[in-house]
């Protein structure tokens, strides 16, 4: 039953992926209603807090694009990156490894991606190359922010071993910046340039399409983006702020007590959502905006696209992953019991069918650790976590093959051999091998 379930679900997602737009998350419903109705798994709980993250950061980045905010934002870097375009595929994926590294959630870099395709496309820069490595940029930061659910969860499960979360960043920082760089360098090697490709110059013989290219890579003239427009980014950038205050000081958090004496705290998830969609409000009543013009911007739509996605595809694959976790979990640890080793292969897999690192941190790494393995080689494996980008059907990947209009970040003819699938396999196996590396070094 388990292969023929799996054969559903990679069906549903090759499908999907084939489809396009809301494909993904459409067909995703359709598998989870196979494996429901036919195969009689029950359905899990649909994953309505990664869903209102990504509805509330897009709120906030939408508005800032209605309001010229992006505008001024692009006219900024653009300015900075004029002298040498070239740097863009090395730059961009630190600028989205650093929000993601400061926010907490790699969704933030919706807000930078737009930016990125645009300067790509201005200089002439075949925009695959920054857009694919950022994605995975602002994944690998997930290992690496102290205040993200996966990294908190690892802190915890090894707590009893002396290990505390310093001692994971130590590593974690200094691996997966090194993975990025490494896989920005492959990255900016990969596939023709700009003016050579033929897709990007089949959409050329379309005047329309040439019209369009034209009016979107203009210069922007800083000095005619209006006052309300830099409000708007200092708005945007005050809740990133905000939400990295909360992360790193969680004494500032609002607790409660119960009637029973149990106290609560207020989680980030719902302080992100919160403080997000309240930077929207501002941005709405600074700017005076239209609402219209926020629902109809690229930014909205592909948000949209990505929540639909990953509402139907992950539903699916976490009511898949539960249905037959004892299979996998006996599987996994015959495998690992063989070789040790293979552990980083097994919390890859499982990221690639959870979508979540912190859920294949809380899934996986108490296996790890009661099969012995040391905590700084659960340290090492850390990044491995970062393996959703291998089928391409995860809300930033969508939204970064919409932001490219030159059509060169795109999902292949046989799915995986996507934009994303080499800079994602370079950078997370530079990663966990520097990983080993400095756990060696410093001892843990």
């Amino acid at each position: 039953m388990f292969y023929l379930e799996l054969l559903i679900v990679l069906a549903a997602i090759f499908v999907g992926a084939r489809i396009g737009g809301i494909g993904l998350g459409v067909m995703g419903a359709v598998g989870l209603l196979i494996l429901t109705f036919i195969f009689k798994l029950e359905p899990t709980t649909p994953p309505i807090d990664v869903m209102l993250i990504i509805i509330s950061v897009i709120s906030a980045s939408a508005a800032l694009q209605a309001s010229q905010g992006l505008t001024y934002m692009v006219g900024l870097a653009e300015k900075m990156l004029r002298k040498n375009p070239k740097r863009i595929t090395f730059v961009a994926p630190l600028v989205c490894y650093l929000f993601t590294f400061v926010a907490g959630t790699g969704h933030i870099a919706y807000s930078i991606l737009p930016i990125i395709a645009e300067l790509a496309t201005k200089t002439g820069i075949r925009p695959e190359r920054p857009l694919s490595i950022s994605v995975i940029a602002s994944q690998q930061a997930i290992t690496a922010s102290p205040i993200t659910a996966a990294t908190v969860a690892l802190a915890a499960l090894l707590a009893p071993q002396g290990i505390e979360i310093v001692d994971i960043l130590k590593i974690s920082i200094p691996a997966t910046l090194i993975g990025v760089l490494v896989g920005a360098f492959v990255t900016n090697k990969i596939g023709a340039e700009l003016k050579s490709d033929p897709i990007f110059n089949e959409k050329l013989k379309d005047p329309d399409y040439v019209k369009l290219i034209a009016e979107e890579s203009k210069s922007v003239e800083l000095s005619e983006i209006p006052a309300t427009a830099k409000v708007s980014v200092a708005v945007f950038l005050l809740g990133v702020l905000v939400i990295i205050l909360f992360g790193a000081i969680p004494g500032l958090r609002p607790t409660w007590t119960s009637a029973s004496g149990e106290t609560s705290t207020l989680s980030m998830v719902s302080i992100i959502e919160m403080v997000m969609m309240a930077a929207a409000a501002l941005i709405i009543l600074v700017s005076r905006v239209k609402v219209s013009a926020i629902s109809s911007g690229n930014i909205f739509r592909s948000g949209s696209e990505a929540v639909i996605a990953i509402f139907g595809i992950a539903w699916m694959g976490d009511t898949f992953i539960k249905g037959n976790y004892s299979f996998i979990e006996m599987g996994i640890k015959d495998m690992v019991l063989s070789a040790p080793w293979t552990f980083a292969t097994a919390l890859f897999v499982m990221s690639i069918l959870l979508f979540s690192q912190a859920a294949t941190v809380r899934a996986m790494m108490p296996l790890g650790v009661a099969l012995g393995i040391p905590a700084g080689f659960l340290i090492a494996m850390f990044p491995s976590v970062n393996g959703y980008f291998f089928i391409p059907n995860y809300p930033t990947i969508i939204a970064a093959i919409g932001f490219d209009k030159t059509g060169t970040t795109r999902i292949g003819k046989y799915v995986l051999n996507h934009s994303f699938m080499i800079p994602g396999v370079v950078s997370t196996v530079v990663a966990v091998a520097a990983g080993f590396l400095l756990v060696i070094l410093f001892g843990t």
